[in-house]
């Protein structure tokens, strides 16, 4: 207390300018109008400048609450594109409303762990089997198809990638419609993959590679276009390379593909082959 007085003391008359100074500033400002316009007009830009930054902040700080409300509203309008109903052509002559029946849900869920440079990859997502999530799910994102459910426990589940060398699932040509087995190169690329196809396959250029419907998606998710129409040469099949949609590590969300009749065709299908 005694330094402070005795700073103010010797400095007193500095401090006293400069009360001066701020009290004529203020009668100045006050008492003529384009001045005081003037200093309010500045004082609302600095003021509405700084709650731009301050809002900002808040946006930022809350941008994954945004996210996960985003990726939310996605997996509900996934559910409700055509590719998640099946005909029930048998029902048609009751009722039109029960010919569309919901086949395909969506569990969004955040990716926390992925690797993308092994030979077999996985990714790790915050849901699991209290969310609805089993065992040999698909699993899709904005751009395309991702992997399939390897493992759940009751809050997490780890994806088996596609990029993996044992992923491997039904595949079409957008346009010839004909069905192959996607699967990853074996050049380790985490951008691009293998279509297999039968030798009277005609795919072109620049074609979509999309899911057959045939496993764990509906009809039409890509998994890319091809970049190559001769990845390797000889055999009964016609591989051709295929520029992977999803990049793989730059992955936040991801859709896990819920089939409400799977384990119905699992079961009729296991009572088949016996």
């Amino acid at each position: 207390m005694r330094n402070l007085l005795a700073f103010i003391t010797k400095y007193n008359a500095f401090f006293l300018f400069l009360i001066f100074e701020v009290s004529a500033l203020l009668i100045y400002i006050k008492y003529n109008s384009f001045q005081k316009a003037t200093f309010i007009n500045s004082q609302n830009q600095v003021t509405g400048s700084m709650f731009a930054q301050v809002s900002e902040l808040k946006s930022y700080l809350h941008l994954k609450d945004v996210n996960d409300s985003l990726a939310a509203e996605n997996a509900k309008l996934r559910g409700m594109v055509k590719s998640s109903f099946y005909v029930d052509t048998a029902e048609k002559h009751k009722v039109v409303d029960t010919v569309y029946k919901q086949q395909y849900t969506y569990v969004v869920a955040r990716v926390i762990n992925n690797s993308t440079n092994q030979s077999n990859n996985y990714i790790t997502i915050n849901r699991g089997s209290r969310d609805g999530i089993g065992k040999d799910m698909g699993v899709i994102s904005g751009d395309g198809v991702v992997g399939m459910i390897a493992a759940v426990s009751d809050h997490y589940s780890v994806i088996k990638s596609l990029l993996h060398s044992k992923s491997q699932f039904s595949a079409m040509l957008s346009k010839d419609k004909s069905v192959g087995s996607f699967l990853w190169g074996t050049d380790l690329n985490p951008h691009k993959g293998l279509l297999s196809l039968q030798n009277d396959a005609k795919p072109v250029m620049g074609e979509t590679v999309i899911t057959s419907g045939y496993s764990l998606f509906p009809t039409g998710i890509p998994f890319g276009k091809i970049t190559n129409l001769h990845a390797k040469e000889g055999g009964l099949l016609l591989n051709v390379e295929v520029g992977l949609s999803v990049d793989f590590a730059k992955l936040q969300y991801v859709y896990v593909v819920v089939n409400k009749y799977a384990p119905e065709q699992t079961g009729v299908e296991a009572v088949e082959t016996k």
